[in-house]
């Protein structure tokens, strides 16, 4: 049975706000040190998801094995990935983070490959090989001819730490697909994020000592809320929601909604320009994305479907 239409739109729609705030990072890392921010967006979403922490009544317990994987997902997915990719498109330039981050697809489905087990239909690698050359033609098209500034600004240690950003999104999407089989969407998004609180805590703390919180604009703390609310809250709670019934290597293609929205806030917000390399770029991402969700005909797509899902 084909996944319902409303799991591949929680997966295009979650992926879609990170790359908003992705696009939205470099103002608020202009007002706020890095693990500084980090922290604040952590205990923002803390106090907002406070009531999602406790078990319902039709959820099991924990197991051991449940806690080491929500550990693992937020260590990678949350701690280490808001850390490489603040300091990633730091160190570098919109046009890097972009084309860098469309490799998370590919590294989605291999991961889902090797851990999982998860069979890859001929069908999914065109729309990540779609996806992929969509957005790598999309950030190569933001900024035409660019040969200075951007790239005077990039750093070896930027690009590592963009590639890090890759693996560790990639690992998040395989480890959730194992956590929303016995916790709510909910309670994952809650706990990760009270995880990332304990681990960067040390180092926001140590950020703040000396640093003018009164000197930061009225809509800088509104993009912060913003920020840790998409980032923490609704963004994860989407993504698990879609993933339940989704196969991994297929809801890996909808991370290309994130480099499309963090180009389309730089065009719509930042004023990028926006031509026919734009447009194609776009028109192959949306290809990538029919050719992951269309559903196969016949009992053969269907088994093939059901055998993908397990997990």
């Amino acid at each position: 049975m084909s996944p319902p239409v409303w799991a591949y739109a929680s997966l295009a729609a979650s992926m879609a706000l990170v790359g908003s705030y992705v696009g939205l990072s470099k103002l608020l890392v202009a007002a706020f040190p890095v693990l500084l921010l980090a922290g604040l967006r952590f205990a923002i979403a803390a106090v907002a998801m406070v009531h999602w922490v406790r078990r319902g009544p039709a959820e099991a317990p924990l197991t051991r094995h449940d806690r080491v994987l929500l550990f693992w997902e937020s260590f990678l997915g949350n701690f280490l990935f808001s850390i490489c990719m603040l300091y990633g498109v730091a160190l570098t330039s919109a046009l890097a983070a972009g084309v860098t981050m469309a490799a998370i697809p590919a590294a989605v489905a291999l991961l889902s490959r090797v851990f999982l087990g998860e069979a890859i239909r001929p069908r999914v690698w065109g729309a990540i090989g779609c996806a992929a050359a969509g957005i790598a033609l999309l950030a190569l098209a933001r900024h035409p001819g660019e040969a200075g500034a951007g790239a005077a600004a990039a750093s070896p240690l930027g690009y590592a730490l963009l590639l890090g950003a890759v693996l560790c999104e990639a690992s998040y999407v395989v480890i959730g697909k194992r956590l929303t089989a016995n916790v709510s969407p909910r309670r994952i998004s809650a706990l990760i994020n009270l995880w990332g609180l304990v681990l960067v805590a040390p180092l926001a703390l140590w950020q703040a000592r000396g640093f003018d919180f009164a000197a930061v604009a009225a809509s800088t703390w509104v993009l912060l809320v913003f920020y840790a609310i998409a980032a923490s809250m609704v963004t994860v709670w989407l993504w698990m929601q879609g993933l339940r019934h989704v196969p991994a290597p297929q809801a890996g293609v909808f991370t290309v909604m994130l480099p499309v929205a963090a180009a389309a806030v730089g065009i719509v917000v930042l004023g990028e320009p926006f031509g026919a390399a734009h447009v194609a770029a776009f028109v192959l991402a949306v290809a990538g994305l029919l050719l992951a969700t269309w559903p196969q005909r016949g009992r053969a797509g269907d088994e093939a479907q059901r055998r993908a899902a397990l997990p």
